[in-house]
């Protein structure tokens, strides 16, 4: 499964889940942009570096996961019948992740941890913006928010340097960005 983040606007941007012999699913626009990385960036950065197969872009890959249909079907039964069945996958992996690793609850904590040091370690001031509440990182979680920083390090300036029209394709679970498509 591939997943393509796109610079759309400015301001702006979506991704794309793109799975051999499925429908494209994703979000345009997708919440939580950001210039230097945006929120659902950081959630795949987190998910696929640490293998987490129960958070939100393994369960797209299990043909679960929030994303919408991005194809069109030929009737409007058709896709809302086959929106029904994406929702009932997913209801299956959320009751399994539940009763299990709770890789979707790690992946938000982590991903509001991981946001708060990487904006930490670049800003001149050593504070973070005031919108990113200053949290304390616990010793469980301290290898796994450094090594998700560092590599937020390598990808935020490949995602900065994208044009409007412009993407970063992931292959899931690589943490690394197979290409940086141009227009």
């Amino acid at each position: 499964m591939d997943v393509v983040f796109t610079r759309t606007g400015e301001r702006r941007y979506g991704l794309t889940i793109v799975a051999p012999g499925a429908p494209l699913r994703g979000a345009d626009p997708a919440p939580g942009y950001d210039d230097y990385i945006p929120h659902d960036l950081v959630h795949y950065v987190i998910e696929a570096e640490l293998k987490m197969s129960g958070g939100l872009y393994g369960r797209a890959a299990a043909g679960g996961g929030c994303f919408l249909l991005l194809e069109e079907t030929p009737q409007r039964r058709g896709r809302r019948r086959r929106q029904r069945q994406l929702q009932r996958r997913e209801a299956h992996l959320r009751e399994k992740d539940h009763a299990g690793s709770a890789d979707m609850a790690r992946s938000e904590r982590l991903a509001a941890l991981c946001d708060m040091a990487w904006r930490l370690r670049r800003s001149p001031k050593g504070q973070p913006p005031p919108w990113v509440p200053k949290q304390e990182i616990s010793a469980e979680d301290r290898e796994a928010v450094e090594r998700v920083v560092a590599r937020l390090d390598e990808i935020a300036p490949l995602w900065n340097s994208l044009k409007i029209g412009e993407s970063l394709t992931f292959t899931w679970p690589n943490p690394l960005p197979v290409q940086a498509a141009h227009r």
